[in-house]
């Protein structure tokens, strides 16, 4: 599964309603209206959830710990986000809508596309020759990702600076580009279906996971791997449907936790059936995946309290949890890039006097911990040099470092 790239977000920067669910009339259905808009502003709860999805993700790509995917399923979380603020879009006209979304979301990755693909080419890359006309048809998908861009399956040398796997770390991620364009373009038929059938337009994409992500029915190439991708992470972004309109509130919350807990309870029975080389790797187990990230969410936006200001000692983070909002589609696109350019950089240790001849032991053992260490200061060179791009993107004034500046905020909402 195309999963194992986990990362993820919708275009940071978006502002999210706080609201105060509405009432229902009796007799009237739940779900046939959204509740009253209130105030707007961002929702620092959510954005927190964002920044530890990032987080989990990087530290994942380094230490390649698969309880990980259990502990938080970052991609879940992210989906679940994005399809809230979806719902929060859609209340405009939806044309006018999917193409802001899709205006924010291409041009970073135009970024990436301009950097990997001349680095394929320089190196030996001849696609033409293995595929012929079709692959410039492929080659489109660097430019609008509604299938998986084209790259070699090795690439490199054996202990060059670009390892033969180089390739796939750098372009696999792209998954999610995929994933999230085709979550945007379905989201005014979706979002109809659920608002006329909420639980049978949740449910469905577990049941489509449990025909194409099983091997039930297989669908070969890109194809499968995106349709398989859609269906694993639907009912999380159809979740963030429910979030928005307040369903999950207007339900009792024993029944919605003890809902998710029976759908978290056969993910990981499923998964302790089908465990891969890594062990508990939902991202290599589709329909553990599926069913253990949309209970995961159902929990965590039953209990999502809406803050306008992170409280109490996450105060602290702010203005690191506001730069890993505003500059998400940045970290994530140009992460695993970054994770392999430390490699190098610690191989340079053992040529320093005294530290290669002293030390060398204490390198080796703690190789994964210095490329967390040094990942940091990497990717926030990158948010400087690219990071801007998605202002562009999203028609803002261009910012280099985009953190905010909490103690100047006289009100509880930010006004991006």
């Amino acid at each position: 599964m195309t999963g194992n790239y986990t990362p993820a977000f919708p275009p940071p920067g978006g502002r999210r309603t706080v609201r105060i669910p509405a009432q229902p009339t009796p007799g009237a259905q739940a779900t046939t209206a959204p509740p009253t808009a209130g105030r707007p502003g961002r929702d620092r709860y959510l954005d927190l959830l964002r920044s530890i999805a990032l987080v989990r993700v990087v530290v994942y790509h380094i230490f390649g710990w698969a309880w990980l995917t259990v502990l938080f399923p970052s991609m879940g979380v992210m989906f679940a986000l994005a399809g809230s603020l979806m719902a929060r879009s859609l209340a405009r006209p939806a044309l006018g809508v999917i193409r802001g979304r899709v205006r924010r979301l291409l041009p970073p990755m135009w970024v990436l596309s301009l950097t990997v693909l001349p680095v394929l080419f320089w190196i030996g890359w001849k696609p033409v020759k293995e595929e012929g006309i079709w692959w410039f048809i492929k080659l489109g998908c660097y430019i609008l990702p509604v299938g998986a861009p084209p790259y070699p399956d090795t690439s490199g040398s054996p202990g060059g600076l670009l390892e033969q796997s180089w390739a796939d770390q750098a372009v696999g991620p792209l998954w999610y580009i995929r994933a999230y364009l085709w979550f945007v373009l379905a989201s005014p038929l979706l979002l109809k279906a659920f608002r006329k059938l909420p639980w049978a337009t949740m449910l469905a994409p577990l049941g489509l996971t449990a025909v194409f992500g099983t091997g039930l029915v297989t669908v070969p190439g890109a194809a499968g791997d995106g349709l398989v991708d859609f269906a694993v992470f639907g009912s999380c972004w159809i979740l963030g449907f429910a979030h928005h309109d307040g369903v999950l509130r207007r339900l009792p919350r024993r029944l919605v936790i003890s809902s998710a807990a029976v759908l978290m309870a056969f993910g990981l029975w499923w998964a302790s059936g089908h465990l891969t080389e890594e062990g508990w790797n939902l991202d290599e187990i589709p329909l553990a995946q599926a069913a253990w990230s949309l209970g995961f969410c159902v929990i965590l936006l039953q209990y999502a309290p809406s803050w306008q200001r992170l409280p109490g000692r996450l105060a602290r983070w702010d203005s690191l949890v506001t730069l890993a909002n505003n500059r998400a589609v940045t970290i994530y696109l140009w992460h695993n890039l970054l994770i392999m350019a430390t490699s190098p950089l610690i191989d340079e240790l053992w040529n320093v006097p005294w530290v290669g001849d002293h030390l060398g032991t204490y390198i080796d053992s703690s190789y994964a911990v210095l490329m967390l260490l040094m990942v940091w200061p990497l990717l926030a060179l990158t948010i400087l040099a690219v990071g801007w791009v998605e202002d562009i993107a999203a028609k803002r004034s261009p910012r280099l470092w985009p953190a905010g500046a909490p103690a100047r905020r006289k009100h509880a909402h930010s006004s991006r």
